[in-house]
């Protein structure tokens, strides 16, 4: 007798709205188009041995439907964990929220990892639902992932603890729930806009690594109104002290305030938008993150979260958005 599947289907994915004016579109200037990329355990349940038993013993008989009347049943011993039960250690130890599976082997390796009380250094170890894994002496326990964006106001830095005691970013979110997230990349603390917070370490290096080329749309204030040949310039590049910079787009932001300039790029270096107008001989005054790999603050009042939707959260997996 055989067994049937059933197909699996496919899900697709769109690529969301781009930059606004407290979430507008910058007006003129280069563009880009980028396309996106779309790209329990439990082991399968062994088939029955319906072969009749062997005459010559009369044991071992089954009570299979459609076998006759008063046919004996055999006992089975409990069931004991199979292949199917059982997980890499790397991916356990992301699904944790600890890191990424390739920052796990490093652990592993590094031998920080104990199993029941012993080290495990083999990178593709497997461990089952009931093994002790332990991390620098601490329990690892896997946890609901958790998905939010923040629309970070200014004077907060983005960390879990300041030495310096000041306002952190995760005071703003300690009702969002009781799972401990973490802020996915950095924003300066005089630097607003959409922040991402996860406790899902794979997904946290998918969106900050520079081979995942994530966009980020921001919204500049500057103390004068900068000119159409400095802006000509910043679109053509800039050489700073750390190497040439090119922005994907850049234009004004409004055609009344010429301050105003709406700047699309994928760079994540450290002060990277102040430091390219301040090398131009102009200051940033405010700086607004409008749109981060996919995530905008579209109806986020500053200050306050929203969980991500299932849908949100299926697309930046899928790493469907720029």
């Amino acid at each position: 007798r055989g067994g049937s599947s059933s197909p699996r289907k496919k899900t697709g994915s769109s690529r969301p709205g781009q930059f606004e004016r407290g979430d507008s579109k910058p007006q003129g200037g280069r563009t880009k188009s980028g396309r996106p990329s779309l790209t329990r355990d439990g082991g399968a349940k062994p088939l029955e041995d319906r072969r009749s038993p062997s005459k010559s013993t009369g044991q071992g008989k089954s009570t299979l439907k459609g076998n006759r009347p008063g046919a004996t049943k055999t006992n089975r011993p409990a069931a004991k964990t199979t292949s199917g039960d059982l997980v890499r250690l790397n991916k356990y130890i992301a699904a944790a929220g600890i890191c990424s599976r390739r920052e796990a082997d490093d652990l592993i390796s590094a031998g920080l990892i104990t199993v029941n009380g012993k080290s495990v250094t083999q990178l593709g170890s497997k461990i089952s639902p009931d093994d002790e894994v332990k991390y620098n002496g601490e329990r690892i326990r896997t946890e609901r992932k958790v998905y939010l964006v923040l629309n970070k106001p200014k004077d907060y830095v983005t960390t879990t603890d300041d030495p310096k005691e000041r306002k952190t970013v995760m005071v703003l979110i300690k009702e969002a729930c009781t799972e401990r997230v973490y802020p996915v990349g950095r924003l300066d603390r005089n630097t607003t806009g959409v922040l991402l917070f996860t406790n899902d370490g794979e997904l946290a290096k998918k969106m900050t690594h520079p081979s995942s080329n994530k966009k980020k749309i921001y919204h500049v204030f500057l103390n004068k109104a900068i000119t159409a040949n400095d802006l000509k310039t910043l679109a053509d590049g800039l050489t700073l002290e750390d190497g040439f910079i090119q922005p994907d787009a850049v234009s004004y932001a409004s055609t009344e305030n010429k301050k105003e300039v709406g700047l699309e790029i994928h760079s994540g270096k450290n002060r990277i938008v102040r430091r390219m107008f301040e090398s131009l001989g102009y200051r940033v005054e405010k700086l607004d993150r409008v749109y981060f790999g996919g995530l905008t603050k579209k109806n986020l009042p500053r200050g306050k979260w929203r969980l991500l939707a299932e849908k949100e959260i299926t697309r930046l997996k899928m790493n469907a958005y720029e």
